[in-house]
């Protein structure tokens, strides 16, 4: 069947990135390929993303006067991290079309709206309560089970904010753990599920409905961050079928314009329980580069420009390893081996917890 897709952006168009870190750098490039412009607003100037978009703000997220210019400037406007604040993502939508829109952004932004709507819709989570105080903290611990998890219900990422209850912590200790030091702040409380694995699902859907999914793979981590991702992951056709099958409920129900990458438990009966959504590109994605002819960028790049998606079939599997801190400063032994290929995000400090690049290995699909 024909698509009509004659509301696509024309290449030459210029798409609007907020957020400057890699994942804004890669989409960036992956739009060049496709003909467009880009340009990429973020209060940092020298972000990964600059040295390689075509326009750069260095303006703050609440600047009105700066995101009236910057709407101006663009056809489009997405993002690369779902941190973006909900009033400048509104600001920006009253002037030009923001893809993946506020809504979704609002429900992502927020662990308990993320479980609140995938309970709305019927995907299952893990069980979870919310957390308003140290006083809210203590009764909950007292109903549920060790070991459990506390969380902070925004900005938490790569263990951020996170605070294991395995009944050798109070709570007043756990939350002032869980806090860093803020004043206000909601946390939630997420039962402790007993999974053979982590696996992720990246969806894609388009203006007109169309939803394509790639293959489920598994997520391994060190010190709460991804170490490694393994595509596909090994897992029986029957649990990979229920996974993108949840990756399409959602995508559908969210009404979902870009990328949405679902991190996914697999228990050890076979249940899947969702556990969060990030509405762009992911981390667990990463493989896609190189082992399939749509990369997660590109997608990401046709699913808000209008384009029709593209077959999120992978010609190899793959193995993605992270570069973190250090890691990345043996990129010449990396390079020694002809079958990895080495993706660096031009970031000048390599931090301990820093993601500084990944690695790609192919290995044959019958392999």
């Amino acid at each position: 069947m024909s698509k009509n897709f004659d509301d696509a952006l024309p290449p030459g168009s210029v798409i609007g990135i907020l957020g400057g870190g890699q994942l804004g750098r890669m989409a960036a490039a992956a739009a060049t390929d496709l003909g467009y412009l880009t340009h990429i607003y973020c209060p940092d100037p020298a972000s990964p993303a600059a040295q390689v978009t075509d326009r750069f703000s260095a303006k703050a997220y609440d600047d009105e006067t700066a995101l009236a210019t910057f709407a101006e400037a663009v056809d489009v406007v997405t993002f690369e991290f779902e941190n973006v604040p909900g009033p400048t993502a509104a600001f920006l939508a009253e002037r030009v079309a923001v893809r993946p829109g506020p809504k979704v952004l609002h429900i992502c932004q927020n662990r308990l709206r993320e479980k609140g709507f995938c309970a709305e819709i019927g995907v299952p989570t893990t069980e979870y309560a919310p957390v308003q105080n140290r006083d809210d903290l203590e009764k909950v611990m007292a109903a549920f089970s060790t070991p459990a998890v506390l969380k902070t219900t925004e900005m938490g990422y790569d263990g951020k904010g996170q605070v294991l209850l395995d009944g050798k912590i109070g709570p007043a200790e756990a939350w002032a753990g869980m806090a860093g030091g803020k004043t206000e702040l909601e946390g939630i409380v997420e039962a402790y599920v007993d999974f053979q694995l982590e696996i992720s699902v990246i969806v894609a859907r388009s203006q007109g409905g169309e939803i394509q999914a790639y293959v489920p793979v598994e997520n391994r981590h060190k010190n709460h961050i991804l170490d490694q991702t393994i595509a596909p992951a090994e897992i029986s056709t029957k649990v990979a079928a229920k996974a993108q099958e949840i990756a399409h409920t959602i995508a559908e129900s969210i009404k979902l314009i870009g990328l949405l990458g679902i991190e996914m438990f697999v228990t050890q009966s076979g249940d899947v329980l969702v556990n969060e959504l990030a509405p762009r590109p992911h981390n667990s994605g990463h493989w896609t580069m190189d082992a399939c002819l749509i990369s997660q960028f590109e997608q990401f790049i046709r699913a808000v420009t209008g384009l029709p998606l593209g077959d999120p079939e992978r010609h190899s599997n793959a193995i993605m390893h992270n570069l973190i801190g250090e890691d990345a400063s043996t990129w010449r032994n990396i390079l020694s081996d002809p079958k990895a290929k080495l993706h660096l995000y031009g970031k000048s400090e390599a931090r301990p917890g820093r993601k500084m690049g990944h690695v790609n290995k192919l290995s044959s699909k019958s392999d």
